[in-house]
């Protein structure tokens, strides 16, 4: 078997000639309903419009997902004009896309330090850490340290780096978080002057959780393996999640296509599935309750990198 995934399809830079007109009307729909919950958050009270928001903010960075692999146009630039908005708040858009593009390097995926979205740390690395953080690595293997505490592992380091690479001479991500904070702070003071929705509220009672919820998609969709192609699962998910996470539940699906659209994922999975899951050794959860279900609070795996691939059963 080969060590990397069959590219069977056009590449991300030279796919997509036309517009894609199902990823514009999701646009629309996004875009227009983050806006509806947020002019109507008095009226719908906190709870509604806060479970509103959080949906639609994690949405939206399912959205973005798809604007950085070159859609819904063959513009670069005008993808990422769509995807500028820092309705999720924690990242800009432009490294985002710069680190995503990196992780599809698939023979090093899940490699800690090369990986930039690997969930996993090497074992040098755990062995340095304060014994007070090692738990919270732990508990990042669960679903709910995932969906709770993921955030913060994530968001602090990140945000600490926007102070720590400049004193370290490094300024190449500065431009990309001055454009960001620029318009999150212009977003926030928006949303405190015409929806009553203070910055606070905003960042830590919407915008957290709804990374929350968006990274349980990536809580289990790679693992440690010998073969790049069984790291990256398929997850049989839901409609609801389907359509929240625009089919990247399909996740080995995208990475051997990485510039096929959302819309036909899942067509390609049901024609293919039995290849599919030939190809990925099997790595096949059964929709993200069954995750709840049996690692609400039990890690599925070690974070520790590299352990033994995985042989996590959540197939039924």
């Amino acid at each position: 078997m080969a060590a990397t995934f069959p590219r069977r399809f056009p590449s991300i830079s030279s796919a997509a000639h036309r517009v894609e007109w199902p990823t514009c009307l999701l646009i629309a729909v996004v875009y227009g309903a983050w806006f509806a919950a947020v002019m109507q958050a008095q009226r719908l009270g906190g709870f509604v419009s806060n479970a509103m928001l959080i949906v639609l903010g994690c949405w939206f960075m399912s959205l973005q997902h798809e604007l950085l692999h070159g859609h819904p146009t063959r513009h670069r630039s005008l993808n990422r004009l769509l995807g500028l908005a820092p309705l999720a708040v924690w990242y800009p858009y432009d490294l985002y896309r710069a680190g995503h593009l990196a992780h599809h390097r698939d023979e090093l995926l899940t490699e800690p330090g090369i990986d930039p979205e690997s969930n996993y740390i090497a074992a040098a690395d755990f062995a340095r850490l304060h014994p007070a953080l090692r738990p919270f690595w732990m508990a990042q293997r669960t679903v709910l340290g995932r969906v709770l505490l993921g955030p913060a592992m994530v968001i602090l380091p990140t945000w600490l780096d926007i102070v720590r690479r400049p004193l370290r001479g490094d300024w190449h991500q500065t431009p990309a978080w001055a454009l960001h904070l620029s318009l999150l702070a212009a977003l926030l003071w928006a949303l405190d002057r015409y929806a009553g929705i203070g910055p606070l509220r905003y960042m830590l009672a919407i915008a957290y959780p709804a990374l929350g919820l968006a990274m349980l998609r990536s809580f289990f969709e790679h693992r440690p393996a010998a073969l790049p192609a069984h790291r990256v699962v398929i997850n049989e998910a839901a409609p609801f999640w389907r359509l929240l996470y625009l089919n990247n539940n399909y996740h080995s699906v995208h990475h051997e296509l990485p510039s096929l659209p959302w819309y036909r994922i899942r067509a390609r999975y049901l024609a293919e599935r039995e290849a599919v899951l030939a190809r990925n050794g099997g790595f096949l959860v059964a929709g993200y309750g069954a995750l709840l279900w049996r690692y609400a609070l039990t890690p599925i795996d070690s974070p520790v990198h590299p352990p033994m691939a995985s042989s996590v059963d959540v197939a039924s």
